[in-house]
């Protein structure tokens, strides 16, 4: 639950990052785009990526003692 949470949270700060920078851009200097588009694609990949709750199961290890 926790991991929904601050999900939610960094991808919506992104999110919003972006958009008031794409908003500096277009009065200020189009620079300020190489910012702001890419914090809105990393801020909605973080918000929508489901997978990473997911923990797979290690294929090396087939049972009982580790060889170290």
């Amino acid at each position: 639950m926790m991991n929904v949470i601050s999900r939610i949270i960094t991808g919506t700060i992104l999110i919003i990052l972006g958009i008031i920078l794409m908003f500096f851009s277009f009065k200020e200097s189009g620079w300020i785009l190489i910012y702001g588009i890419p914090s809105i694609l990393i801020g909605f990949f973080i918000l929508f990526n489901k997978k990473e709750d997911k923990i797979e199961s290690r294929k090396d290890v087939k049972g009982g003692k580790r060889n170290v």
